[in-house]
């Protein structure tokens, strides 16, 4: 199981906890000037930028993130302080103070699938569809289907929540957060290029609620 490092306040840290909990992950937390070495099997470390200045032990996350097969970096930062630390070039990803569990969430999976550490062992099965969440691969009657990381995100979000239809906004804001600038165009767009991808003319799992948006409805 990936482990996940919360570095910073532990006001505002403790609050994302349960959901990257939720999300198959070991969550741990570390206290700026806390005594004792930092644990060393660390697969992903979100920073919160506000409460370190300049601790010497956020700087060895840092430099532990940069080095080869290091781990990720999650950077929490108010605005002006990346730049002002000099962190943006260090950092994975990189969120605003006040970020939802959500968001948050979204970018440390992503971080952790880019490193291919996310070993959940979860599989989700619907009809000829096998998703592999241990391995982040998607197979159609055993043939692999090749997605993009926010392909397989939407998926996985809708395959998660099968039966129940979401609004463009709502896929939107659960599936690229709360800070991204697009509109529901791009909800279409991958929806598209998803049933083109996992779709025949005997097969339909994404089907279009009119007026409303989209739902999975795949074969049981």
């Amino acid at each position: 199981m990936p482990h996940v490092l919360l570095f910073g306040d532990q006001t505002v840290l403790a609050g994302y906890m349960p959901a990257l909990e939720g999300q198959a992950l070991s969550v741990s937390q570390r206290l700026p000037g806390e005594a004792g070495p930092l644990p060393a099997d660390v697969d992903a470390v979100v920073l919160h930028l506000p409460s370190l200045a300049g601790d010497a032990q956020a700087r060895e996350l840092i430099e532990r993130a940069q080095a080869e097969d290091g781990g990720g970096l999650v950077l929490i930062a108010g605005s002006g302080q990346a730049a002002e630390f000099d962190l943006l070039r260090d950092a994975d990803e990189f969120l605003l103070d006040g970020a939802t569990a959500d968001e948050l969430t979204t970018r440390v999976r992503r971080v952790l699938w880019r490193l291919k550490r996310h070993d959940s062992g979860d599989v989700l099965k619907c009809g000829e569809l096998v998703m592999d969440l241990a391995n982040y691969t998607v197979h159609i009657a055993g043939r692999p289907v090749e997605l993009t990381f926010k392909e397989y995100e939407l998926l996985r979000f809708l395959v998660v929540n099968r039966d129940r239809v979401f609004s463009r906004e709502a896929l939107l804001n659960d599936v690229w957060g709360y800070d991204f600038y697009g509109g529901a165009r791009t909800v279409d767009v991958h929806i598209r290029r998803l049933r083109s991808k996992i779709e025949d003319h005997h097969t339909t799992f994404i089907e279009t609620v009119r007026n409303v948006g989209y739902r999975f409805r795949g074969p049981s």
